[in-house]
């Protein structure tokens, strides 16, 4: 079995901290000489003691992960393979061996992910280069490239790890407060519409466009397509509440994601609400205990909740709070 060592890691998190070595031992209810020798890479790092470093800190786990360490090795690699010949005296990526790279992504991940970070940046400046062709500004310098809307939220969002808490706490609140219940979450959105917003919710065959919903604001009315399941009825409907109900947290949160455009803005509002939606038909608390009942069976929850295949596994993938972490599900749709 191989031995795992973290010493620059556990380092790290003493240092964020602000902890001396004496007091994260204390808290660990370890001895300090031997915390010093995880730190120093002299002891490898123990199931028993990642587990007590989840529960003191609510560390993620996957912080000592091997397979965070194979990842950052997999992106060194590319990155040095991409290195003109020269670099380094050598040739292209020779001038570092297997060996560094390993110890490299082991015991400072933290530079290893800033330097796979710059390259991606190279890559993406080089890319727009090449893109803009003969493309020019007046003045003959090349017009800048804005990154395209739809990859600067997916990398919003993934920056958040998929969970954005203030949203999830929101939503779980908004659960408790209007009476969802499982399965059932539709008819008290409706409730929730009409009562606390005057908007009444019905039924239309042909929505333009293929739209599943339209809000009609001053008319007060909501249209939802016909023949839509519970489920996806309740979606759609509490995906007009996140933008009645929470309209001011999203655009407060699209605004401080450093996008760089409206369209960027007004594309991460809507992912936000449809975040807030799923959110609140999955309240956290409620899902996860279920998902974890259920052994994370995808079509028992479904069942159990009202929903369909993909709405659930869009839900596994956004269990991250600190303080009460599901699997970590990666979801990816493919074509």
């Amino acid at each position: 079995m191989k031995k795992t060592f973290m010493g620059v890691r556990l380092r790290r998190l003493r240092e964020e901290r602000g902890m001396t070595q004496v007091a994260l031992a204390r808290a660990l209810d370890l001895s300090a000489s031997y915390l010093n020798q995880l730190e120093q890479n002299q002891r490898p790092l123990t199931v028993p003691v990642l587990l007590k470093i989840n529960a003191v800190f609510g560390v993620d786990v996957q912080r000592f992960s091997d397979d965070d360490e194979a990842r950052l090795i997999t992106g060194l690699r590319e990155v040095l393979a991409d290195l003109p010949a020269g670099v380094g005296g050598e040739g292209a990526g020779d001038a570092v061996s297997l060996a560094e790279i390993r110890e490299l992504a082991a015991g400072m991940p933290a530079v290893a992910r800033t330097l796979l970070a710059l390259h991606q940046r190279h890559r993406q400046a080089l890319e727009r280069l090449a893109a803009l062709g003969n493309d020019r500004s007046g003045e003959g310098v090349l017009a800048p490239h804005p990154p395209m809307a739809y990859e600067e939220v997916r990398d919003f969002f993934f920056a958040r790890q998929n969970h954005i808490a203030e949203l999830d706490e929101a939503a779980e609140r908004c659960a408790a407060d209007w009476g969802l219940l499982p399965g059932r979450a539709d008819e008290a959105l409706a409730q929730r519409l009409r009562m606390a917003h005057g908007v009444r919710v019905v039924d239309v065959a042909d929505l333009p466009g293929q739209a599943q919903r339209v809000f009609q604001a001053e008319a007060g009315l909501l249209q939802l397509a016909a023949g839509l399941e519970r489920g996806q009825r309740a979606f759609q409907m509490a995906t007009q509440l996140a933008f009645l109900e929470q309209g001011a947290e999203l655009q407060r949160l699209a605004n401080s994601a450093g996008l760089s455009s409206d369209q960027a803005r007004a594309l991460a509002r809507i992912g936000l609400a449809n975040y807030f939606a799923g959110a609140l038909v999955l309240p956290y608390t409620a899902f996860l205990r279920a998902a974890e009942a259920a052994h994370y069976d995808i079509d028992r929850l479904g069942h159990q909740f009202g929903v369909g295949f993909e709405t659930v596994c869009h839900r596994l993938s956004t269990l991250q709070r600190p303080s009460a972490r599901g699997v970590p599900f990666f979801f990816i749709r493919v074509d």
